[in-house]
């Protein structure tokens, strides 16, 4: 992993590569998550979107870079797994406030 990454970063990604279960608590209450066209909003869309993905697809995701841009982190990941497109470079766009994200944007 990316040793330039802010912690509440690096524990979405600790809380990614587990269980997920815990990936809620990376986020404030208000937080948004847009992923695959999608968005979800508040812990409960948050906790719903990881299991529904983590059902949908068995990955793994790698972080190569970092950059600040526009107030927010932008992490190049490659995700592999088995979705269509694997490998993928995905960029995650991460807003925080203190130690938590309070907004996620996941794209191309």
């Amino acid at each position: 992993m990316t040793a330039t990454l802010p912690q509440p970063i690096k524990n979405y990604f600790t809380a990614d590569a587990s269980d997920g279960a815990t990936i809620v608590n990376c986020f404030t209450d208000n937080a948004v998550v847009k992923d695959e066209g999608q968005t979800h909003i508040g812990p409960e869309a948050i906790q719903q979107w990881k299991e529904n993905a983590s059902a949908k697809y068995d990955y793994t995701c790698q972080p190569l870079s970092s950059e600040q841009q526009d107030g927010k982190v932008v992490v190049t990941c490659r995700l592999t797994g088995n979705f269509p497109g694997s490998p993928a470079d995905l960029r995650f766009r991460f807003e925080l406030e203190g130690d938590r994200i309070t907004s996620l944007d996941i794209a191309p």
